[in-house]
């Protein structure tokens, strides 16, 4: 496993953030069968350095961890695949475990980004997960979405009713990009974890297949600061 610090940085009132990557390459009787990519963040800000730290182990745990994964579970998935193939003379194609990261804000000591899981196990495509992080860098703490909508109790309900006028919407212009019980499914698959900020507001996303079919990617609804979801 090999580390590299590539000079990709989001500047920001004296806040920047590094890239790191973790890479390896896997075989098994000279074949490649796993190849494994993890890009992870690391924070250099004048906000509050003893949080800073914090945070950046946070992210430094993860990376270890998911290359633990790929050494423990993907690679002997791949290793038995890669040799059930060879032995009935099946094309085999390499296993693809991939991390990348996107800041979507970074001010004032917030720093929100998100993060995607590709697998890639055999098959037609592979999938994707997403996670993401919205950090309060002067206490290190990472900010729920409830901090964003303190006085109002009932703000999920208000979030998914303002998702489901906006996927009416989006199926008005392109009809069949979502499931036809939409509006069960957002609800029972909303997650409050699954937001992170941009300049213009919160995003709130859902995985793959959650809401939609694989071809409408991942859904995203952008939900501006000055939005009153209430009226919806």
């Amino acid at each position: 496993m090999h580390i590299y610090c590539k000079n990709i940085s989001y500047e920001a009132f004296m806040q920047t953030i590094t890239q790191h990557i973790l890479t390896d390459q896997m075989d098994y009787q000279d074949t490649v069968v796993l190849n494994c990519q993890i890009r992870y963040p690391q924070l250099n800000a004048s906000c509050n350095q003893e949080a800073i730290q914090a945070i950046n182990q946070y992210y430094v745990t993860q990376a270890n961890e998911k290359a633990r994964y790929c050494r423990s579970v993907l690679y002997p998935q791949a290793a038995e695949e890669a040799n059930y193939s060879r032995v009935r003379n099946f094309p085999f194609f390499p296993y693809e475990f991939n991390i990348s990261y996107v800041v979507t804000y970074n001010q004032d000591c917030i720093f929100s980004l998100f993060s995607e899981q590709y697998t890639f196990t055999g098959g037609a495509h592979g999938s994707t997960l997403r996670t993401s992080e919205t950090w309060d860098a002067k206490s290190g703490r990472k900010m729920t979405l409830s901090d964003f909508y303190q006085n109002n109790p009932s703000y999920i309900q208000d979030i998914q009713n303002w998702i489901q006028f906006e996927i009416a919407e989006r199926l008005k212009a392109n009809p069949g990009t979502y499931f036809d019980s939409y509006q069960e499914l957002l609800r029972n698959s909303f997650h409050p974890e699954n937001f992170y900020l941009t300049p213009g507001g919160i995003v709130i996303y859902y995985q793959q297949y959650d809401i939609a079919p694989y071809s409408s990617g991942i859904p995203e609804f952008l939900l501006p600061f000055d939005a009153d979801t209430s009226n919806v």
